[in-house]
């Protein structure tokens, strides 16, 4: 099977995990949501509030950090096998101008096309037509993981409220009309910085698109061809200088040139060279392989340093956001002391709370009810809060103390102390807070 079809196939795949992803949900729970609307995280099935996304960092450091290692590896795969642009400018320039309306060849992209004919015109506005239509669904595909399909669909039939989500759809949908039909291919070479970072991140054991010079000989010295035709030759190379690698190549280069910043790894010039040198009985002289297997005739080891430091990073990463995941909290609370820092009645001092408890249950109704684990501070005041799924209540707490606890006449002392809240349905689901008790200067008390 060529790359091309292997690419296809892939492009397939990944359209539609994306566009279905957006539907699936667990316990009522979507796979991966972001959710501004309601501040959530929706990750696997579990649901994370704003205030407990530290699982977050890790998935980030886990993104950045797997881009860096496959480049390093295998070059800019994600470019040609899974980059959205890719896929898009395949969509409308391989499906729909040349297979669907017959505008270009599919083996030529270099080739313009020409608008001199009415009939050309039509085909052209019948593309735009089209991917329009495609770049709308796309847009709203993206929203859906901000938010919900079922709330986004709801929001739609009130357009009046949800103006800005409107207009945020359709301007995702004008972008893409810009960038896949005029800008094209310049995006990847001008726009996207992944270009420039992976020369960096190269060196002769990662996996890139090679020309084996060593059987296609030498087309370019010091950077200027010097080879323009078979009769120009000599020796046993095996170059028929029938140019379908540049005639095919989406980005508009000479693979033959060596490694460039436009190369997107797509391995259409390898299908293009396969199909050629496959008619004299050869293999194909452009490789999907490192410069040490193709060129210098050197295995490139997996478990080289390099790799195992991305790997061991990688690994680092997935067991953090897995152990941060499994520290999610059945319910949260917020405590905050109010501006008082204190109240003195007779010998005993008092210390006022603000408790928030937000019940993130989808299902179970809760009571809660709070106990404080630290003998010298007991509840003077507390209102059970009975919180619906989804609720989220205040209520008053106040500390007191009737022991003498102040050592000093100069200043006010804090107190460390822990407070624990549960509900009364079922005890294991607890949450255990520590807060600052305000003790008066001795002075100050009777």
């Amino acid at each position: 099977m060529s790359y091309s079809k292997k690419r296809y196939l892939t492009y397939l795949a990944i359209t539609i995990i994306v566009f279905v992803m957006p539907f699936i949900t667990i316990n009522g729970n979507h796979l991966l949501l972001l959710s501004f609307d309601k501040m959530q995280f929706h990750f696997l099935g579990l649901v994370y509030n704003m205030n407990e996304l530290y699982v977050m960092p890790f998935l980030l450091m886990l993104l950045f950090i797997g881009i860096f290692a496959m480049t390093a590896m295998f070059g800019r795969v994600w470019c040609g096998w899974a980059c959205p642009q890719t896929i898009f400018r395949v969509v409308y320039r391989d499906l729909i101008e040349s297979k669907i309306l017959g505008l270009r060849r599919i083996k030529n992209k270099q080739k313009d096309i020409d608008y001199s004919k009415t009939s050309t015109k039509i085909k052209k506005y019948i593309s735009l037509f089209i991917w329009g239509i495609l770049s709308l669904v796309a847009s709203m595909n993206f929203m859906w993981y901000f938010i919900p399909p079922a709330d986004f669909f709801t929001y739609l039939m009130n357009p009046q409220e949800h103006f800005f989500m409107i207009m945020f759809v359709i301007s995702i949908a004008l972008f893409l009309i810009y960038d896949i039909v005029f800008m094209k291919e310049h995006f990847c070479t001008y726009v996207c910085p992944y270009s420039r970072i992976q020369s960096a991140l190269y060196d002769d054991d990662t996996k890139q698109v090679v020309y084996n010079t060593n059987r296609g000989g030498t087309i370019y010295e010091n950077g200027a061809k010097s080879i323009f035709d078979v009769k120009q030759w000599s020796g046993n190379q095996e170059c028929t200088t029938c140019e379908a690698c540049v005639k095919v190549c989406p980005t508009h280069i000479d693979i033959r040139k060596g490694l460039q910043v436009e190369c997107i790894n797509c391995l259409e010039c390898s299908d293009a060279c396969s199909t050629v040198m496959g008619k004299l009985g050869k293999k194909s002289l452009i490789d999907w392989g490192s410069t040490n297997t193709v060129i210098n005739k050197r295995r490139s080891p997996l478990f080289a340093m390099k790799n195992i430091v991305y790997m061991v990073s990688l690994l680092a990463c997935i067991l953090l956001a897995l152990f941060f995941a499994g520290e999610k909290e059945d319910f949260l609370v917020n405590v905050n002391k109010t501006t008082k820092l204190y109240g003195i009645e007779e010998s005993t001092v008092s210390n006022n709370y603000v408790l928030t408890v937000h019940n993130t249950n989808n299902k179970e109704k809760y009571t809660f009810a709070i106990e404080v684990l630290d003998p010298r501070f007991e509840v003077k005041r507390y209102r059970e809060l009975v919180l619906e799924p989804k609720q989220r209540l205040k209520t008053v707490l106040i500390l007191q103390t009737t022991r003498k606890l102040a050592s000093t006449n100069k200043k006010d002392t804090p107190y460390k102390t822990k407070i624990k809240i549960f509900a009364k349905e079922n005890k294991d689901i607890s949450v255990i807070r520590e807060i600052s008790f305000m003790y008066p200067r001795r002075d100050l008390l009777k």
